[in-house]
This record gives C-alpha cells, sequence and structure tokens, in this order.
C-alpha cells in the first residue's frame, strides 16, 4: 500500500492534525495521443470530474511509478507502467477521461498529503465510477512446454489471488459501486455482482456488503472480522485500512504499533455511542422498550376479547374468532 514505501524513505512524523482531512485529490488523465498527465490538485469547492480507479497488488519499490517519476520521465522504463497504461486505456474505453492510481497520484514524500489521502481513501474509491481491479496474478492463458498458448479455466488462481489476501481490499472492493476484474492479459473476468458468490466464499463478507449495503447496518465485531487472516506491510496498516470501514478518522502514528492503533481505532468508533444525543437516544428506546414488555401479557385472548370488548363498548364482539379457531394457534396454545 501507499504508506508501505514512504516509511522505507523517509521518516514520519508521529502526530498529524485533522486539518489533513480537506478535500484534495490529483488526477491522472489521458490525451488522443495516449499520453498521460496530471491535473492540478482539486480542493475545496473544486469539482471533481467523473474518475476510474485503480485496486491492484503493489511490486517492489524500484517496479512502481512514483509521484516524481513523470516529472523525471523515467516512467515508462518502470514494469508498474503497465498498470498505468490498462488503467488509462480501460478507462479510455469507458468514456472516462481521468483516472487514479494510488502510487503515482499522491506525493509520498508529503507525509501531510499522505494522511490526508488514506483518510479520505474510501471516499475516492466510492465517487469512483468504476473500479478496476488488476489482478497480475491471474492468467487467462497459460503456456505448454512446446511454448503454444492454451486457455485454461482462471477461477483456481482467481480465488488464490493475492489481492484478497490484502488488508486494503476491503475498501477498495465495498467502496465502489461497480467493481471489474481484469486478469494481467488486461481481460475482463467479471464484476464484483457476477462474482459475488466466489468474492464471498474467498472473503467471508456478506453478500449484503458487497450488493451496496450501508455498512452501519453491519456489527462492529463482524467488520472488524473480515480484516482477519489479512495482510499489510506495515503492522498499523492493518487498523488504518478500516477507517473508512467504520466512518471515522484519525492521525496516522506510524511506529505506534498494531495493537495501539487498534485501540485508537475502538476509540474513534466507540466516540458517536458515548454522546449525550445517543446516550439519551439509547436510555429512551430503553425505556419505551421496558413499557412494551409490561404490556406484553402471557394471557388467553378470550380474556383479552372481554376486557376490550367492556372498555370499547362492544365494538370488537367477535373480532377474535379467527385466531381462537385457528388450529395452528390452538396447537400453540395446547403446547
Amino acid at each position: 500500500m501507499i504508506a508501505d514505501n514512504l516509511m522505507r524513505r523517509a521518516p514520519l512524523p508521529t502526530t498529524c492534525s485533522h486539518q489533513i482531512l480537506c478535500k484534495a485529490m490529483r488526477l491522472l488523465q489521458h490525451s488522443d495521443t495516449r499520453e498521460f498527465s496530471f491535473t492540478r490538485d482539486l480542493v475545496g469547492d473544486d469539482k471533481i470530474p467523473p474518475y476510474a480507479i485503480l485496486s491492484h497488488t503493489w511490486g517492489s519499490d524500484t517496479d512502481e511509478v512514483t509521484f516524481e517519476d513523470p516529472t523525471n520521465g523515467i516512467s515508462k522504463n518502470k514494469a508498474g507502467y503497465e498498470k498505468i497504461r490498462f488503467c488509462g486505456e480501460q478507462a479510455r474505453q469507458d468514456s472516462l477521461q481521468y483516472f487514479w492510481i494510488d502510487t503515482c497520484c499522491i506525493n509520498k514524500a508529503n507525509y501531510t498529503e499522505l494522511s490526508q489521502a488514506i483518510n479520505s481513501m474510501f471516499r475516492w474509491y466510492q465517487n469512483a465510477a468504476k473500479c478496476y481491479v488488476y489482478l497480475s496474478d491471474v492468467s487467462t492463458t497459460k503456456r505448454k512446454a512446446s511454448d503454444q498458448s492454451s486457455k485454461f479455466t482462471w477461477e483456481s488462481a482467481f480465488q488464490e489471488s493475492r489481492w484478497f489476501k490484502r488488508g486494503w481490499t476491503l475498501q477498495e472492493l465495498l467502496a465502489p459501486a461497480i467493481v471489474e476484474f481484469f486478469s494481467r492479459e488486461h481481460r475482463r473476468l467479471g464484476d464484483k455482482r457476477s462474482l459475488m458468490q466466489q468474492i464471498h466464499d474467498i472473503t467471508g463478507v456478506a453478500n449484503l456488503a458487497l450488493q451496496g449495503a450501508h455498512l452501519s447496518q453491519f456489527s462492529i465485531d463482524e467488520r472488524l472480522s473480515w480484516i482477519d487472516h489479512r495482510q499489510t506491510r506495515l503492522e498499523e496498516d492493518k487498523a488504518y485500512s478500516l477507517l473508512g470501514i467504520f466512518d471515522v478518522s484519525m492521525p496516522l502514528i506510524y511506529g505506534e504499533g498494531r495493537e495501539k492503533a487498534f485501540k485508537r481505532l475502538q476509540e474513534e468508533i466507540e466516540k458517536p455511542l458515548n454522546s449525550l444525543p445517543q446516550q439519551q437516544a439509547l436510555a429512551q428506546t430503553g425505556k419505551e422498550d421496558q413499557e412494551c414488555i409490561q404490556h406484553l401479557r402471557l394471557t388467553d385472548p378470550r380474556d383479552d376479547k372481554k376486557r376490550i370488548e367492556e372498555t370499547k363498548g362492544g365494538l370488537l364482539v367477535n373480532s377474535y374468532r379467527w385466531i381462537l379457531e385457528n388450529s395452528e394457534f390452538q396447537q400453540w396454545r395446547n403446547n
């Protein structure tokens, strides 16, 4: 992930301000000559145009195209440029002029920008017109000893893809409305809906979440379970990759360790629950539940019928007959 490489290049400060949460984004755009260039920084009230976004697995530091590389004119010489070319070409085919890739659209030498980007990442994926998942370890062809190409079933490679084991995959899978999967040959394998059962079996994420249900519908424990058995290069990122899943933000403190990062995440998650309006709402709900329980009576409906008829002037005469004569009710009552 984007934070991994910065940690090996420059030391990070241990604190940052919540001011980093202001909107700031930089996109790539393709020209008629199929060259790529950066947009200006989009900040504040700037309108962000429709864009595609890439999800992928990172290669080595020397292989990935960074923010500085296009300026230095060396990006095309790196192996990671293939992913940029793929994303730009696929966006062009989908009539999208702009696209975003985490390797090079963030100046990772700027810690404030990096922090803001990680806190905004879920929203950026959520707002994308399309998300392309580039699976470099999934192929639709294989080579025989005779060096002739022949088709084979890619599903087994799909199930074992390294992409599904990443911590950051969760938000990149759940945030966008449209997620399309591509092999390393740039062939479309399907999308989040057509491959939903396979994805559920691999990840354990509920189908409703894959269908776009609001994540607040799922319990805290269930959402936390989605990160189990996933890996991140930096231990703190296992917590930071869940910020968007819980719709919270917090400063990044690399070096604090996984335990402290998760403790701070838990505190952010619990803040709304500990607020006075929320406590008052819960108290009121509890009071209403108690009143409701007090009015529930394990009585015979015949007695209720008589009581209601007496208090309502007999307007409900015979209103209970249908249930009294119901065989399923009689069986339940007798048991």
